[in-house]
């Protein structure tokens, strides 16, 4: 029956639709994994002062400096590089999907090389901007009292 073949074919496209735009949305959150590693850090820093501020104000438990080196592997290796997988296998993204997948294993790589110290950057120019708004000496604060 022909018209029950291009009902399945059409279900068949749609669910093929569907699951690429899942995959779209998925990386739209994760976007600066896939790029080069200055934007790869550049956000990093970011969503780690986001969770640093979370934890401050009560609602995250755990500092995220005491796992952030170890937590970003883990990121890449179980969600990153399987998702731009996904991305370049299903080739509707032509050779973008190979760069996907490219620069998220090499910021993995050079993540493993250099994170320890991007992350202990990460904490000093956090702490220098919280020194930056606070008295530079409880002297100096009195003596303005």
């Amino acid at each position: 029956n022909n018209d029950s073949s291009s009902h399945h074919e059409i279900v068949d496209i749609n669910r093929k639709a569907t699951i690429v735009i899942e995959h779209i949305i998925q990386a739209s959150d994760v976007a600066h994994t896939m790029q080069h590693w200055h934007t790869f850090t550049r956000w990093n820093t970011r969503l780690y002062n986001e969770l640093y501020m979370g934890y401050k104000m009560g609602h995250i438990e755990v500092d995220p400096t005491d796992t952030w080196y170890e937590d970003q592997i883990l990121f890449f290796d179980g969600y990153v590089i399987p998702l731009a997988k996904k991305l370049q296998e299903c080739g509707v993204f032509g050779v973008s999907g190979d760069e996907y997948l490219t620069f998220a294993q090499n910021n993995r790589t050079e993540w493993e090389q250099k994170g320890r110290a991007e992350t202990d950057r990460m904490v000093q120019v956090r702490e220098n901007s919280i020194a930056a708004f606070l008295p530079s000496s409880s002297a100096s604060y009195q003596e303005e009292e």
